[in-house]
């Protein structure tokens, strides 16, 4: 295993390493490197493992910070009354292109995260422990080598997803783990109710990679060792992958409540013109903001912000802000699954205004339209996409409004887009208008109002937003019934 051609992402720690534990002498803990490094575990009781959870107010590491216990609770509730075993689920199914940490635990210290989710389905009786990767990332691989070294309390298996930003939502998860779509169910439904949205009809505890593996060193610590760092109401450490223009991300190991400005200087970072905490479900802090803002749940929302994945980006004063947000507006639009309106409507309209705003060519009403539009998108989605994109874009525009107002107004800033925010390489296809052909019939913007819109002399305009997988049926549509044939569908590899 230790020669297998894995892309292991690099990792730092300021403080004491406890989740990075060990990898300053090996690039992967294979079990017998594991239990070198970490002592054994003893199985917890079912109440002792809710009462540690509990005392330290364990919460979910993969965005909504849920508390663990809670979720816990609900599940069993569940399986008592419908006399029906758990099933324990690990969600490292990482969507965020700024974000490595799952990736990280999932292909460097496996037996870490297994042995959380162990201890619960053995404490809870589960009847099966589910873990989701990424295909074609190092959990692929990683994860069936480690469960095929240890003894498991039950049975396991691994589930991979397509890569793509929805992939980790729990929903989605839960839906590919029974062999359904990879997206968010349609209809809201607890993986705790079991039969409405949990594994193969089973109460199911969900949660995310980090989590799982913070409770394993919980249950070894003790709650007052595992406290002895962190803040009072956030105790432990906490993951973050700090991306750095140019090279790749590093995932960093620090206490709970660490100021951002000190990690940002021990990655050769500035705060530039933008601090990006959360990733792109996240929100953006002002330089003068982000230096002593503390790394905690608590600490970055009373600043407007979140601590989401933990996926952190300095935007260098040399590149275009508004370009960069664009360019990422696009991305989040396409991954969307069309399932509400915020995704369908809300989402693509505000990258276009994003997007026409970046190149200088929009009217204020236009940009006042987007806002509506994103504000209309928060709480009011299937899932949390469109609720996490707005206050993406919205702070944004909040952080950013002085070069807002020179795009307005001349312009634009004048710098280049330098493409510094982690994007994965652009696929799918875009709908070309011939401009020699089009008569202005106008049958493209009823067939597909949301990807065709129509000028003020009955012509379609240019849309710069790619063509979602769900937007394919009114792109072809589009192409084949135009009375002119005017329209293509144009494909990026």
């Amino acid at each position: 295993m230790t020669n297998a051609p894995l892309e292991l992402p690099e990792v730092s720690w300021l403080g004491a390493a406890r989740l990075t534990a060990g990898l300053d002498h090996h690039r992967r803990l294979d079990l017998p490197a594991h239990t070198r490094v970490h002592p054994p575990l003893s199985p917890s009781s079912r109440d002792d493992l809710l009462a540690l959870a509990e005392a330290l107010a364990l919460s979910g590491r993969g965005g909504a910070g849920f508390p663990f216990a809670r979720k816990a609770r609900a599940t069993l509730a569940t399986a008592d009354r419908t006399g029906t075993a758990p099933v324990i689920v690990v969600n490292g199914a990482e969507g965020e292109p700024g974000s490595a940490k799952d990736k990280m635990l999932l292909a460097r210290v496996p037996h870490l995260v297994l042995d959380g989710a162990c201890l619960a389905a053995h404490a809870f009786g589960a009847s099966e422990i589910v873990i989701g990767v990424v295909a074609g990332s190092p959990g692929e691989i990683s994860v069936p080598a480690a469960l095929a070294e240890r003894e498991l309390p039950c049975p396991a298996r691994t589930v991979c997803l397509p890569e793509s930003f929805v992939s980790g939502e729990s929903g989605a998860l839960i839906r590919g783990a029974n062999g359904q779509p990879v997206t968010p169910a349609p209809l809201k439904a607890r993986a705790a109710d079991g039969a409405a949205g949990g594994v193969r009809r089973r109460p199911t505890l969900l949660s995310n990679a980090e989590t799982w593996a913070q409770l394993a060193l919980a249950a070894r610590l003790g709650p007052h060792a595992y406290a002895a760092v962190g803040t009072p109401d956030e105790p432990g450490t906490t993951l973050l992958t700090v991306n750095r223009p140019g090279t790749d991300a590093l995932v960093v190991e620090v206490p709970t409540g660490t100021r951002l400005g000190p990690v940002l200087d021990a990655c050769g970072l500035r705060p530039g013109a933008g601090v990006l905490v959360g990733g792109y479900h996240g929100a953006w802090l002002r330089p003068s903001d982000a230096v002593d803002a503390p790394l905690s749940r608590a600490g970055l929302i009373a600043l407007g912000g979140t601590l989401g994945a933990g996926a952190i980006a300095a935007l260098p004063h040399d590149t275009c802000p508004l370009g960069e947000t664009a360019q990422v507006a696009a991305w989040l639009a396409t991954e969307a699954t069309g399932q509400c309106g915020p995704c369908r409507r809300g989402l693509p309209e505000a990258a276009e205004a994003l997007a026409m705003l970046a190149a200088g060519a929009t009217e204020p009403v236009v940009l006042e339209d987007a806002r509506s539009a994103l504000g209309a998108a928060q709480a009011g989605g299937a899932c949390s996409h469109p609720d996490g994109t707005a206050r993406f874009l919205l702070t944004a525009l909040d952080v950013f409004s002085e070069d807002v107002d020179a795009h307005l107004s001349g312009p634009g800033c004048g710098r280049p887009v330098r493409g510094v925010l982690p994007l994965p390489r652009t696929r799918g296809a875009r709908l070309e208008v011939d401009w020699s052909r089009c008569a202005g019939h106008g049958l493209c913007a009823v067939l597909a109002p949301d990807l065709m819109r129509l000028g003020p002399h009955g012509y379609p305009t240019s849309h710069t937003v790619p063509v979602a997988p769900w937007q394919e049926h009114g792109a072809r549509r589009v192409v084949n019934q135009c009375p002119a044939l005017a329209v293509r569908l144009q494909r990026r590899r």
